[in-house]
């Protein structure tokens, strides 16, 4: 067994990869940079080493900057995490020149695999399906657009450098299919520095379904069973499940066979996963209707499915054969026990087309129930930063069937609460409440056609009027010091020598001003109509500042300051304001244009996805406050109408 390893990572998968590797009793060395150095997976480490300043460009990416921190601290091995370097082959090639072993495949089968249409010839010479399409060189836009319309509408436009679903866009329609093309190339050279793609057909009624392989490098291989992901959002994984719902055991026995023929045919050595498309329409997944899509050569991020109906440690499994070890158990000895189910928990805003959102975790309650496993890299306290991914925990439910799993999962949904960032709670508990996901007969598109019901929703007006009370009553003089004298002059509690007194109070709801109605009743400040009206949610105060918190959703209620206000209207009045932290990468507009609503005005860039800016209803720009490359805060103005009537 290796002695020692360096994380090459950060967050949940640096914290998830030290727990087993201190288990197996190997010294642990964290890597981070400046933005990360309090950081949970740092104080986990047995060492860790300041590698860069905060953007991954500069820290994370930089492997030379991992190398020399695994030779200043004598790291035997290096353990990429997933994503940062996990698939990046030169990488991997430098670590074995330095004398460390890389936790992972060989530079030639990263190589192999990591480009799309590469990986499909090599495909389908082994024997595996692949999906119909252009896997070819040539990139002419004309030439691309020829292809799609032999193809047949829809197509994916797919990064041939890609993966998590950046640098892919549907096409419909043929009048679509330049902006997309040019959206795609941006996307995916920002993301892998690579701009090319390839065209596929899109499957109608898709299945994403993945098989988990595990090669020793030495051709000998075994595969693990399979993980549907086909609960997804913008071609990102939100549901990950095993086993796939609607898998007979002849479609496990051939999906199975043409993973382990796909690490086979590249030597693999170590965790993989070959990703394939299926056809959902009759409900049951055909030995005959799948096809291959790409193999993720590194651990995959939603790997707890695996092992928890299998009862194996993968991370386990990887120290072992990178140890020299061969496979841990034949195919024969794998067995799946009960079903599992995972879900993301992001920092994002369902109700602004889940865009990343950051700042301080003021509250995070996670408990974990029966059959509850939570993997995360943050805890109270933390920052969510602009720079990385904003995962805040996978939260995994084991049953001995699908609809225990299910119901676990969603009994932890309804007892886990966030504030701070926005988050995706409340998104997550509909989804697995939906009819659908119950019934397990759904498909990709799932998430896109129900959106609106899954976002559905709002902190209703009673648990916002408890929290304004809270906010009043902790005001009073006295307010927290029981038994203490206070002047009765300087009380305010709106007495009077009878009736009920009542005001409307100016509060900020997630900084829209509200009116709210409160009452005083036996000298405290209370909810109007809170008798005929019980919140529904709770009220949670994280410092000094309040949030009403309501099925999975979070608001933050202060009291307005009026000159603050007057301040902050002063600046950016009738503004169009960056809705996250991001990078300014385009600007379409210059003051004196005429717009429509709809039009492109910006695009700013977070987490290595573009969100576009577009002017909400006709006019003429006058003032563009922002220009190309520029970092912007969430909230700061972008662009004002000059004939905005605000």
């Amino acid at each position: 067994m290796l002695e020692s390893v360096l994380i090459a990572n950060r967050g949940e998968i640096a914290c998830r990869v030290i727990k087993t590797a201190r288990r197996l009793g190997l010294r642990t060395i964290a890597v981070h940079s400046d933005a990360d150095r309090d950081a949970l997976h740092v104080r986990l480490a047995d060492e860790a080493v300041a590698i860069g300043p905060a953007p991954s460009a500069e820290s994370y990416l930089v492997a030379d900057r991992i190398l020399e921190a695994a030779r200043q601290t004598g790291a035997a091995a290096i353990h990429p995490g997933y994503g940062f370097l996990s698939e990046n082959a030169d990488f991997a090639q430098k670590c074995g020149a330095a004398g460390i072993v890389f936790i992972g495949p060989s530079a030639d089968a990263i190589r192999a695999m990591g480009l799309k249409d590469g990986a499909k010839a090599l495909m389908e010479k082994a024997g595996v399906p692949v999906v119909p399409g252009y896997h070819g060189d040539k990139q002419d836009p004309e030439f691309l657009k020829r292809k799609a319309y032999e193809i047949g509408y829809p197509v994916l436009i797919k990064a041939v450098a890609g993966g998590g679903g950046k640098g892919m866009r549907r096409v419909d329609k043929a009048i679509d299919f330049e902006a997309a093309l040019e959206s795609a190339k941006r996307e995916a050279r920002s993301a892998f520095g690579d701009d090319r793609v390839l065209i596929e057909k899109f499957i109608l009624n898709p299945r994403h379904v993945e098989i988990q392989v595990f090669g020793d490098g030495k051709g000998n291989a075994v595969h693990l069973f399979e993980r549907d992901c086909s609960a997804q959002r913008r071609h990102q994984k939100v549901l990950e499940e095993a086993p796939a719902p609607g898998m007979s055991e002849e479609t496990r026995a051939a999906m199975g066979a043409a993973a382990v023929a796909a690490a086979r045919a590249v030597n693999y050595a170590g965790a993989g996963t070959v990703e394939f498309i299926a056809d959902g329409s009759g409900g049951t997944l055909r030995p005959d209707g799948f096809w291959f899509m790409e193999m993720n050569t590194r651990l995959q991020v939603e790997h707890p499915v695996t092992e928890l109906v299998t009862g194996e440690d993968l991370v386990e499994w990887q120290f072992r054969v990178a140890s020299g070890e061969g496979l841990p158990k034949r195919q024969d000895e794998i067995a799946l026990c009960g079903h599992a189910v995972e879900v993301r928990l992001y920092a994002e805003d369902p109700d602004q087309g889940f865009l990343p959102s950051t700042g301080r975790l003021d509250l995070l309650m996670l408990p974990e129930g029966e059959g509850i496993r939570i993997d995360t890299g943050v805890e109270a306290g933390a920052e969510i930063s602009a720079f990385y991914d904003p995962m805040i925990a996978k939260i995994i439910a084991h049953g001995a069937t699908r609809e225990d799993a299910l119901d676990r999962l969603a009994h932890q949904l309804g007892v886990s609460w966030i504030a701070g960032p926005k988050s995706n709670l409340a998104f997550l508990s509909a989804l697995v409440a939906h009819p659908d996901v119950r019934a397990g007969g759904f498909d990709t598109g799932l998430i896109d056609r129900d959106l609106a019901a899954l976002t559905a929703g709002a902190v209703g007006e009673a648990t916002i009027s408890a929290a304004v009370a809270a906010l009043i009553g902790a005001q009073e003089p006295g307010a927290g010091e029981p038994g203490a004298w206070v002047d009765p002059f300087a009380v305010r509690d709106a007495f009077q020598l009878s009736g009920t007194r009542s005001l409307s109070v100016k509060v900020e709801v997630d900084g829209e001003i509200r009116d709210v109605a409160i009452d005083w009743r036996d000298g405290r400040a209370v909810a109007q109509g809170a008798d005929a009206a019980e919140p529904a949610g709770v009220v949670s105060w994280a410092g000094d500042v309040v949030y009403a918190l309501e099925g999975g959703r979070a608001v933050k209620v202060a009291l307005v300051d009026h000159l603050a206000r007057v301040a902050e209207d002063a600046e950016g009045a009738g503004a169009i304001k960056a809705p996250m932290h991001g990078k300014v990468i385009a600007v379409d507009v210059a003051a004196g244009d005429a717009v429509e609503k709809g039009d492109r005005l910006a695009v700013v860039e977070a987490m290595k996805m573009e969100h576009a800016i577009t002017a909400p209803r006709d006019g003429v720009v006058g003032t563009v406050f922002v220009a190309q490359g520029d970092q912007v805060d969430q909230g700061a103005p972008i662009v004002a109408l000059a004939d905005d009537p605000d």
